[in-house]
């Protein structure tokens, strides 16, 4: 009812400046014909019968476009398009009306030209106005405004960005009467922009005179205490990581919109949160963006389970699958401070999804399969494992059990329960492995290629990528804490060089090639490998680092080499020998495999009961052999292609 009530309010309003509009122009006209010394003939119909006419005309235009459904203050340049063509199409069937009803006797020709000029600026002008009091656009032009209430009490920010950007945040600012910061000026992305101004305030430079711009406001005692990047910090060239380490040094707060992965399925910028930008953020090659369409279908009213969630992937996948609606998450760790954590992040920011939490090592088979039984997801991403080369390199059992018998487990539950699709998380250590961590996910990955669908309705797949900025144990958040502490800094090697990208786009490319995979072909398990673009040196990334600490690297803070760990490689390879990879999906690739061996029960069972018993050397031996047959290196035995059953 109140709606219908504001859209009758709407046409009505509109209805009566059209009928104010065609008042002025009656007046208006005969006035001006009379200063021309021009005959005015009378009109047979009276001055109300004609407004009448004339806004009845309006008033039914006004619905056909459906000018009700546009707020005023929200008014744009198509909603004045719109309502001109109102105003001329009024006038023009007012006039065939008139002249069908007595000939248009007596009707001034300027009051055809001058009532939709009025009717136009009327009715755009009600909505300006609407508008301004709506961005609090006019309390600059309060006249009893104090000097105290014009003296900016909020901390000063710079915007960096497009000045398009620069209008969006500076509109929603003040549409939501926000405080918080006093913007000062704008650094825009081209000096063609320089000197204009985005909605009173300024364009100062671009981008590549950032010092100016600071030093301009350094003069007018408007240093900015904060500055709010309008794009992703790596797609604005000339921001280098000196440059930023300086401003960080001058204490001044980097802050950053969401990110298009961070809004889930909103669309636009939001004004908050703002946040602090990460290093890792900084450190990063242009971010990856991908229609989220094929995910949003994917996951919208999807019963999703994840395994080893309060891990870095593992809740980057819980945060983004509940932004896309999913019908219930299922969250799935052994670590039972990380499963605590995620549940209660989950409680907090979708505190309507329907969710569970289930303290569960992927280890114990008889576990999991009842509680896939209990859960029955349609979508399982299999992220649990043991990942760090040295601490696997130490202990090859605990390795084995978790990352190859675990997705053993995980995925005979995932048919078992008739789940549609069962993914694997893995990594390019898998490709060529010299370390044990690195043989345990290239097994895992054999277990998922092994699975055949000709038994069940289940797709497998699995989602190859490399190392994750600012995930546990990362290079990342250890070159942190060695800078905060005052160094070393400590390097492995210096030409050392690995793959990298940030924990949000990982979880998007991972649940991109889960879309991929659910239209593709349904017979057989695929492989996925994510676009990484370049590697980076580990020694560049430490220098970045401390650089954008605002210190200088080998001065200020140390770069120890400390030589190569056991079972490290210089370099990472996405590709092995004995596979091709062909697209698939913008920044998916699919690898196909020229390996002819699948591994069985048999392998699986040998290879637990050695890793069962702690037989570390034994187990170390049979893994490599199996990887090395998988890979062709050795002759292994005739591939058997059946299921493994659940054991019980």
């Amino acid at each position: 009812m109140e709606r219908m009530a504001f859209r009758a309010s709407t046409i009505i309003a509109d209805v009566i400046i059209a009928g104010a509009a065609f008042v002025c122009a009656y007046i208006a006209a005969p006035l001006r014909v009379s200063a021309l010394g021009l005959p005015v003939a009378a009109s047979s119909l009276s001055l109300g019968q004609l407004m009448l006419i004339y806004g009845a005309i309006a008033g039914i235009l006004t619905l056909i476009f459906r000018r009700e459904l546009s707020p005023w203050r929200y008014a744009s340049i198509p909603d004045a398009l719109v309502l001109a063509r109102i105003a001329l199409l009024t006038v023009g069937i007012f006039l065939l009306t008139i002249f069908v009803i007595d000939r248009a006797r007596g009707l001034p020709r300027l009051l055809l030209v001058m009532a939709p000029i009025f009717q136009m600026t009327g009715c755009m002008g009600g909505r300006i106005l609407r508008r301004a009091l709506h961005e609090h656009a006019m309390d600059s032009f309060a006249p009893l405004k104090t000097l105290r209430d014009r003296i900016a009490q909020a901390p000063s920010l710079l915007l960096i960005g497009a000045p398009s950007l620069a209008d969006t945040y500076l509109r929603d600012a003040a549409r939501k009467h926000d405080r918080t910061y006093t913007t000062v000026g704008i650094v825009g992305t081209h000096s063609r922009d320089v000197g204009q101004q985005v909605r009173g305030v300024c364009i100062l430079e671009s981008i590549e005179n950032l010092e100016e711009a600071l030093a301009e406001l350094r003069r007018w005692n408007r240093y900015p205490r904060a500055i709010l990047f309008l794009e992703e910090p790596g797609r604005l060239k000339g921001l280098t990581a000196d440059r930023l380490g300086r401003l960080k040094s001058d204490g001044i707060r980097l802050l950053r919109l969401p990110s298009i992965v961070e809004l889930g399925d909103h669309e636009g910028i939001t004004l908050l949160p703002m946040r602090e930008i990460n290093i890792e953020e900084l450190l990063a090659r242009d971010p990856i963006e991908l229609d989220r369409r094929p995910i949003a279908d994917l996951i919208r009213g999807r019963r999703v389970l994840i395994t080893g969630a309060g891990g870095s992937i593992g809740g980057e996948l819980c945060r983004q699958v509940a932004a896309f609606h999913c019908a219930h998450l299922s969250m799935v760790d052994f670590s039972e401070t990380n499963l605590f954590e995620i549940d209660r992040e989950m409680a907090e920011t979708h505190p309507q999804m329907a969710r569970k939490s289930v303290l569960c090592d992927v280890r114990n088979a008889a576990r999991v399969a009842n509680t896939f039984m209990d859960l029955k997801p349609d979508l399982v991403f299999h992220a649990a494992a043991l990942k760090h080369v040295s601490m696997v390199e130490q202990h090859p059992c605990e390795g084995v059990l978790t990352n190859v018998i675990g997705t053993w487990n995980v995925a005979e539950a995932a048919r078992a329960c008739d789940a549609a699709q069962m993914v694997l998380i893995s990594t390019d250590k898998a490709v060529d492995p010299t370390n044990v961590m690195g043989a345990t996910k290239r097994l895992a990955e054999a277990v998922i290629q092994a699975q055949q669908s000709g038994q069940g309705a289940t797709r497998y797949s699995a989602v190859r990528f490399g190392n994750v900025l600012g995930s546990a144990g990362s290079v990342v958040p250890i070159f942190r804490s060695q800078i905060e502490r005052g160094g070393p800094v400590t390097v492995t090697h210096p030409d050392m060089a690995r793959y990298f990208m940030t924990i949000p786009e990982a979880a998007q490319l991972v649940l991109h090639a889960t879309a991929t995979s659910a239209e593709g072909e349904a017979g057989r398990a695929r492989l996925f490998l994510l676009e990484m673009g370049e590697p980076v040196r580990i020694m560049d990334l430490a220098k970045q680092m401390v650089a954008l600490s605002g210190l200088r690297p080998g001065q200020d803070i140390e770069i120890e080499v400390t030589g190569l760990r056991p079972g490290e490689k210089l370099t990472e390879t996405l590709l092995d020998e004995t596979e091709r990879s062909i697209p698939c999906a913008p920044k998916v690739l699919e690898v196909v495999s020229t390996s002819s061996l699948r591994v069985t029960s048999g392998h699986l069972l040998e290879l637990e009961s050695l890793a069962s018993r702690g037989h570390m050397e034994e187990v170390r031996r049979a893994l490599f052999d199996l990887v090395g047959q998988i890979r062709g290196e050795m002759p292994g035995a005739t591939p058997n292609l059946r299921v493994v059953a659940i054991r019980t």
